[in-house]
């Protein structure tokens, strides 16, 4: 009786193992299931992607799927435009397990190289890709390896391009091409991001001619993908409205922008939104769309204000959280190195870090101030300088040279006047006032300024203005509002836009610079 109740326990014991097992096997392939499904989410729905890998990372165990999981959030995370939140998924200390494949951790490397990139760490960025690099070397050779070698050539043809190193950019992208040719013929997305990536060098370097070869190539291959990549869609149809843009192709420019930003919008990318606002914003204006210019601008100015405040957060979360890493480090190594040497390292790498970021940005603003000296230097001798006429240009416009001469001197008559001030003035009023023609006016100030009439107008009007905030100190602290009525301008925002638009930066900071530059001038002067 004892063997038969012991023989009934052996068999209820398998039993239970094996459903164990079984349940164990189901449990792993579901949530298998659902990364696959996060995956292809990423880009077209990004918002169910984070709830999926959330849900995997509430109830797995498992480092590679909580990894994962991580990668596919700070993916999504990016896709929102929210950084701060691809940086905490994509530098968690969980990411770190031994037990996490290769692959897994390349993957990661590249999205936190992107990151870094994106706030301009570009020697970190740097690193952590030549970190993947040397992961890449113990993979078998097969499409994956060459996807992934692909994708690194990409990030650093990003930083290229953002940084604009075009021909360096143009360059790195054709030896890509040449060494991926056969991975290329099968694989859309990387071919299609490096046509991408080539378009932008050109449209860099304003070669428009080429860009458009290659954004056309780019949109040939844009529904060719498995999934519905509505990222891709509302980075390259904003791209196509930028070129339009700069080739003065206004209507195109605007219907291009209004599908990028229909995409951005369903993403809720709050960063592609503020590019495509602020696009659509200079090409109202160019075109006279007052109305739309000014709607457009103030949703640009708020947009701006968040991705600014997003930034800063992703850049302290990245300091906090390369400490906190560095400092674990440290413990678990603590038995076997010295404890001293690794917190000299520590303070080194957190000094490096910090001391980069703000040597970036010094440069940056140095950079900036320069150009405005640059800028006051040549304004200082004259406003606005005649352009010398080259002979081997043709005219456009025929006119009687007596005429041509009697017009060109008006015109320094009423750069003088500063009747330029004036709210009302346009080409016919001012044609009226010269007893000519708009087309005699418009061709003698398009040949001897290189401009357009309004671009004529507004170089006076900034130019006056920058006049006054040099010689009358009361000006320093004058509102913005009344220095675009006091330069003619109707708007404060129209104001601020003009101005950025031929000093490079906006009245506020141009005010700040000249504060700054008095300040300085005023201690050398007491020392």
């Amino acid at each position: 009786m004892k063997h038969k109740d012991h023989h009934c326990y052996k068999i209820v014991h398998s039993i239970v193992i094996w459903i164990g097992l079984l349940l164990s096997f189901c449990s792993y392939a579901q949530e298998h299931n659902l990364i696959i499904k996060a995956q292809e989410l990423v880009y077209s729905d990004p918002d169910e992607s984070i709830k999926i890998a959330e849900h995997i990372l509430n109830t797995s165990e498992d480092p590679e799927q909580i990894a994962i999981s991580n990668l596919l959030i700070a993916k999504a995370q990016i896709v929102k435009g929210d950084y701060n939140k691809a940086v905490i998924f994509a530098f968690d200390k969980t990411n770190h397990t031994k037990s996490i494949t290769k692959n897994t951790q390349l993957e990661l490397n590249l999205v936190k190289s992107q990151l870094l990139r994106r706030v301009y760490l570009d020697t970190q960025a740097q690193d952590v890709l030549d970190k993947g690099k040397e992961l890449l070397k113990n993979l078998p050779q097969n499409s994956y390896k060459d996807s992934l070698q692909c994708l690194i050539k990409l990030e650093e043809i990003y930083t290229l391009n953002e940084r604009r190193n075009s021909d360096k950019a143009i360059a790195l992208i054709e030896q890509t091409q040449r060494e991926f040719n056969s991975f290329l013929k099968t694989n859309i997305t990387e071919k299609r991001a490096l046509f991408l990536a080539k378009e932008r060098a050109y449209n860099n370097l304003a070669q428009y001619d080429s860009a458009v070869v290659y954004i056309e190539k780019t949109l040939k291959l844009l529904n060719t993908s498995q999934f519905n990549d509505l990222y891709q869609k509302a980075l390259i149809y904003r791209e196509l409205g930028y070129l339009h843009l700069q080739k003065k192709e206004f209507n195109k420019s605007e219907e291009s922008l209004i599908i990028a930003s229909r995409f951005a919008e369903i993403i809720n990318n709050p960063i592609l939104l503020m590019e495509i606002n602020k696009d659509l914003s200079i090409n109202y204006l160019a075109s006279n769309q007052n109305a739309k210019h000014k709607i457009f601008n103030e949703k640009y100015i708020s947009l701006n204000a968040e991705v600014e405040r997003t930034e800063q957060l992703a850049v302290n979360s990245l300091y906090s959280i390369l400490a906190d890493q560095d400092e674990e480090f440290f413990k678990t190594e603590k038995e076997t190195h010295n404890n001293y040497l690794y917190l000299l390292i520590a303070g080194l790498l957190v000094a490096l870090f910090v001391g980069g970021y703000i040597v970036i940005k010094g440069e940056t603003r140095k950079k900036r101030r320069k150009e405005i000296i640059n800028y006051l230097e040549i304004v200082r001798h004259k406003d606005v300088k005649a352009k010398p006429v080259k002979k081997t240009k043709p005219k456009r416009i025929s006119i009687p040279e007596e005429t041509e001469q009697l017009i060109l001197s008006k015109l320094k008559r009423f750069e003088a006047s500063n009747k330029f001030l004036n709210k009302d003035i346009s080409l016919a009023v001012l044609a009226g006032q010269f007893d000519t023609n708009t087309k005699y006016l418009s061709g003698v100030i398009n040949k001897h300024y290189d401009d357009n009439f309004n671009t004529f107008i507004n170089k006076l009007r900034i130019n006056y203005v920058i006049d006054k905030l040099k010689s009358d100190p009361h000006y320093i602290n004058y509102k913005i509002s009344f220095l675009a009525e006091e330069s003619g301008y109707s708007s404060h925002s129209s104001f601020a836009t003009v101005f950025k638009s031929i000093v490079g930066m906006s009245p506020v900071t141009f005010i700040k610079l000249i504060q700054k530059e008095r300040a300085e001038s005023k201690q050398k002067s007491s020392n």
